[in-house]
């Protein structure tokens, strides 16, 4: 499946980007490169390989979870710039 010219503008809209119209055209070139090679993949057999799920024989190691004392809410904000009522007041950044 080739991409037109149309196309490939319209994935340039849908990412918000804009190009010179020789970049179009070679844009054009490298996205159906890509999408040939995505079509030579599908030529490909994997009806006997089995999914991969790690990328080598370990398994996740994961530790064992214990409960332990978390810390109080007044430790918390110890280091924190402001705070009232169990929170950190941080400044209005959005819509003033």
């Amino acid at each position: 499946m080739a991409l037109t010219r149309e196309e490939v503008l319209n994935v340039a809209k849908l990412a918000r980007l804009k190009f010179a119209p020789e970049e179009i055209e070679k844009f054009q070139v490298e996205l159906n490169d890509i999408l040939s090679y995505i079509d030579m993949l599908d030529e490909i057999n994997t009806d006997e390989v089995k999914p991969l799920i790690q990328v080598n024989n370990t398994v996740n190691n994961l530790r064992e979870d214990k409960v332990r004392e978390s810390l109080s809410v007044e430790k918390a904000l110890s280091n924190a710039p402001d705070s009232g009522d169990g929170a950190v007041i941080v400044p209005k950044v959005v819509g003033e």
